[in-house]
């Protein structure tokens, strides 16, 4: 069973809950990696069709929920493993935001990353992790303009794009 700290407006630990108890009343954690390569692409994974928050939307590079006695940094690097087989890199830390989106409230700490690496040596952790791509930086200012719905972390691609 996966438990989660629950944070107040200051992100200090308050409580710990079960993942499956958590309500919208709650605010929790998430680490999200951001990872560009040398053409200036940025690397998006979908989200699985299964997931509860932003299912089939695409996002950073590997995200998840901080789980209890681990760190911010410590879940990205988990979390990078798991989801797309990574691992054996240092990772930049960056902006920290707070989201308010789904009915879910949360402190997203992103890390960045530059890596040239083709998509075939990524591995995969289906279901949580639907596809991932390359996107040029064009493609991602067209998505934001166009039918933004389809990403997940608007505001943080939008920042890292300007």
């Amino acid at each position: 069973m996966e438990i989660i700290p629950i944070v107040n407006k200051q992100d200090e630990i308050i409580w710990y809950k079960p993942r499956k108890e958590i309500t919208s009343d709650d605010i929790y954690r998430v680490s999200a990696l951001w990872i560009e390569n040398s053409h200036w692409e940025v690397l998006m994974a979908q989200r699985g069709f299964m997931k509860r928050n932003g299912p089939g939307r695409w996002w950073a590079a590997a995200v998840g929920t901080v789980e209890k006695w681990e760190t911010y940094e410590g879940s990205v690097y988990r979390e990078s493993e798991e989801e797309i087989g990574l691992r054996g890199y240092s990772f930049q830390k960056d902006i920290k935001l707070f989201r308010n989106k789904w009915d879910t409230r949360f402190f997203c700490q992103w890390y960045t990353l530059m890596l040239d690496r083709n998509i075939s040596e990524f591995v995969l952790e289906k279901p949580e992790v639907e596809s991932i791509r390359w996107f040029s930086k064009e493609e991602l200012r067209n998505i934001l303009h166009h039918s933004p719905a389809v990403l997940v972390g608007k505001d943080f691609i939008e920042k890292r794009l300007s």
